[in-house]
């Protein structure tokens, strides 16, 4: 677990909510428990599968404060998404940076029916009564870019079959981008099986034939049909890929992984490899883990990965309601129930003392009301002309303030169409070339500036990046093709502890 987490809890608990299964996880030990129950130091996880929420990204103006966002953000889906009124949904948002845009910020938000969680989660607090976190699926993917299980900064695809839920991921830079609910889950496949093979079968067959057949090397009259059922399945996933290029402007996919819930013999990624001539891997990741060889659901490994990162290693997007009780000195009970222990404490302590100070305090009120008294009639009339001032200065100020309001409006409309017609045009066109050089070795821009002195353009680029090599590799690259367009500096590149990331700011002088 995260440092935090470590001083309260000695354990973590993960549950799939759907097929009610549990694992306890004890440093790097994780192993299945069929009796699950609570511990006040244990941490507990779950997920929430894809199909049980509803994710859609939107923008929101930068003008909005810090404080107003979430209000913003869940009126907006409201009308986006055409979302019942009656309902208050759950919502949960994170930012996304992929986008440079000077107006807007945009979000990738979650949004649940709160009776989708009461009905998923029922059975699981029975048992072990309270849930820390309940994270989106999707979002546990971003735990084998922080433990750098994947290192590679490119477009990757997720794929995982599981008994209620089938789903395609993608990520971004290391970063969300997208995701889909399918429908072939375990239970979906199966009867999409029955109905090619033309009979009925058990599901506990279908699932015994899908986990430990071959289907390259069975002789199975099943074969035929699970044949067909990929076919179908990988021409689905093959049409999201393709929705997916073109709506987030991704030029290929560097990896597609896919796995499920059960482990299998058929190697599903060298199918899906050559029927869709696209890089696959297995879906199945050491996470450094012990399970005495039994093989454990991705998800649930997954799980216990996040509770050993930091906040700002992992996206912080959880749906629980199941809380702990707050300590009992922060319980409002506890509060009252100890002011009125310091009171009989206090009172019965010092009773003489506070007799005293009674009888010093009337002797002194009666002196201080004469006082009172008296400049009571000089404060009285003195706030009457300070009354008659205020207001005359208040309409000296207002109409300063629409004199002002006119000028500004005026400058800002001129400066706006100079802007607009000089500027943008060649700004945008050269941050669009050094931007594409960026995102090929992986680093990340954080903000521009950008200045204009004694005839000297110049950009400078703050940077992010997970290793110095990368900015090596980009300053070689763009100082070779950009000879004669521009002239780079880097005066430093500095390592941000904390976050464990490279920090630089790179001068580009325009020529």
């Amino acid at each position: 677990m995260s440092k935090t987490e470590q001083n309260s809890f000695s354990s973590v608990i993960s549950v799939n909510p759907y097929k009610e299964t549990y694992f306890t996880g004890v440093s790097s030990f994780i192993t299945e428990t069929t009796t699950p129950e609570f511990s006040k130091d244990q941490f507990a996880i779950s997920y929430l599968n894809t199909n049980g929420f509803i994710t859609s990204q939107i923008a929101i103006s930068k003008n909005i404060p810090e404080e107003d966002l979430f209000d913003a953000i869940n009126s907006k889906i409201y009308d986006d998404l055409g979302l019942d009124q009656a309902v208050e949904y759950q919502l949960q948002y994170i930012e996304s940076f992929d986008n440079l845009d000077e107006d807007n910020r945009y979000f990738h938000t979650f949004i649940v029916d709160p009776l989708t969680i009461t009905e998923t989660y029922s059975n699981v607090i029975e048992k072990i009564k309270y849930l820390d976190v309940i994270i989106p699926t999707p979002l546990l993917l971003k735990s084998l870019y922080s433990k750098e299980i994947i290192e590679s900064s490119g477009v990757h695809c997720f794929i995982y079959f599981q008994e209620n839920d089938a789903f395609v991921t993608i990520y971004s830079n290391q970063e969300f981008t997208y995701t889909k609910s399918i429908k072939y889950s375990f239970l979906e496949m199966h009867e999409r099986f029955c109905e090619l093979y033309g009979e009925r079968v058990e599901y506990e067959e279908f699932l015994h034939f899908f986990s430990t057949e071959s289907l390259k090397d069975t002789q199975s009259d099943y074969k035929e049909f699970f044949i067909k059922l990929y076919k179908e399945l990988f021409a689905n996933i093959n049409d999201i890929l393709t929705y997916a290029k073109r709506a987030f402007e991704i030029d290929k996919f560097e990896t597609v992984y896919i796995g499920s819930q059960v482990q299998t013999v058929t190697k599903l990624d060298e199918m899906l490899e050559v029927e869709l001539n696209i890089k696959t891997d297995n879906f199945e990741f050491d996470y450094g883990f012990e399970s005495n060889g039994t093989y454990i659901d991705q998800l649930q490994s997954l799980m216990h990965v996040y509770t050993t990162l930091s906040a700002d290693e992992k996206y912080t997007c959880n749906f629980t309601i199941y809380h702990r009780p707050p300590q009992f000195i922060r319980r409002e009970s506890g509060k009252l129930i100890i002011l009125i222990a310091a009171s009989f404490a206090l009172a019965f302590a010092y009773p003489i003392t506070y007799w005293v100070l009674t009888y010093a305090q009337e002797l002194q009120h009666d002196l201080l009301q004469k006082e009172y008294d008296d400049l009571h009639i000089i404060k009285t009339t003195r706030e009457a002309t300070i009354k008659n001032r205020l207001t005359d200065k208040k309409k000296a100020l207002t109409l300063l303030q629409e004199e002002k309001a006119e000028y500004t409006e005026k400058k800002k409309t001129l400066m706006k169409i100079h802007e607009v017609k000089v500027d943008y045009p060649m700004k945008a066109k050269l941050l669009a070339k050094i931007t594409k050089d960026l995102n090929r070795y992986g680093v990340r821009l954080s903000s521009v500036d950008y200045t204009e002195k004694d005839g000297k353009k110049e950009f400078t680029l703050n940077l992010v990046f997970s290793k110095d090599r990368k900015m090596t590799k980009l300053l070689e690259y763009m100082t070779k093709i950009h000879e004669k367009e521009f002239k780079f500096s880097l005066e430093e590149i500095v390592y941000d502890e904390k976050a464990k990331r490279y920090l630089s700011a790179l001068k580009v002088e325009i020529l």
